[in-house]
């Protein structure tokens, strides 16, 4: 008897509905297929190769691997990312799934990342040359409060857009639409600090901010944390924030560390883990 052939080809710009359909029926229902297809087209501007991998036996999709590509600039030098954001494979078809992550990684020239990956996948990362990012988080509890004087909180898009400057405003540009990414700035005096955050779900609950970048001031960010863990409750219906270190460089003082953090990784040859960030990812374009 014949085997059946699968074959690992890239995801093309008319291959996207296909597969937001895939990873609609197999891999989660409830993101909905518009909300796939935002993955496997974000807003900034990039020159992608693809949009990652698929499999196909007898002319159907049996497996995906989306891709989100970045290019950086890292102290100064231009870097090219390949995030790798959904992974599903057919349970008939799992032997198969490293053929999708070699294809990916054979791609010369890119930084990956990622930041979401499932119990297996992060066994098999490391495997890969994958390392862990330091994601220590602390669990700390969004309270109701009236803002202090001299210090203002807002998500206003005509705010956001007049006080960032730099860098800070590319990634804003970059991020806006961004269907995942929250952004709130805190003001006092003429400083601000500027916050990207993401609506996460725990224990089936969908209300915890994950912070996924800050700019401008850290100090005024985090002497106007009160202010800001309000206006994610009272704004956004976050009602407590997974603090991650690395990304907010300060611990909220009140909170519970918590013991086994959610895993994100990357592979390069020579980047610093410090220098890999969150943003033009998954976890900007994508709500689960």
């Amino acid at each position: 008897m014949e085997r059946e052939r699968i074959d690992v080809r890239p995801i093309t710009d008319e291959d996207a509905d296909a597969v937001a359909v895939f990873l609609h029926d197999h891999l989660n229902p409830r993101v909905s297929l518009k909300a796939w297809g935002a993955l496997l087209a974000p807003p900034w501007d990039v020159d992608a190769p693809n949009h990652g991998f698929q499999l196909i036996a007898g002319g159907a999709i049996v497996g995906a691997y989306v891709a989100v590509y970045s290019e950086r600039d890292i102290d100064g030098e231009q870097r090219r990312f390949c995030n790798l954001a959904a992974f599903c494979v057919l349970e008939g078809h799992r032997a198969h799934s490293v053929r999708l992550i070699r294809a990916m990684l054979a791609q010369r020239g890119f930084e990956f990342t990622d930041l979401s990956p499932s119990g297996n996948v992060v066994a098999l990362n490391r495997r890969l040359g994958f390392a862990a990012l330091d994601t220590a988080t602390r669990v700390t509890l969004n309270l109701p409060g009236i803002s202090r004087r001299g210090i203002t909180v807002s998500d206003d898009p005509t705010i956001i857009a007049r006080t960032l400057t730099g860098r800070d405003a590319g990634v804003y540009r970059d991020h806006r639409d961004a269907p995942a990414a929250r952004h709130v700035v805190a003001m006092t005096g003429d400083q601000y600090g500027y916050l990207i955050v993401r609506k996460d779900r725990r224990k089936r609950l969908p209300v915890f901010a994950s912070p996924l970048y800050v700019g401008g001031s850290r100090d005024v960010l985090r002497s106007a944390w009160r202010e800001v863990g309000s206006h994610l409750l009272v704004k956004q219906g976050m009602l407590a924030t997974l603090a991650e270190h690395r990304v907010l460089g300060f611990v909220p003082s009140l909170g519970v560390d918590l013991r086994t953090p959610r895993a994100k990784m990357f592979r390069s040859r020579d980047l610093p883990a410090a220098s890999v960030d969150y943003l033009y990812s998954e976890l900007t374009l994508l709500q689960w």
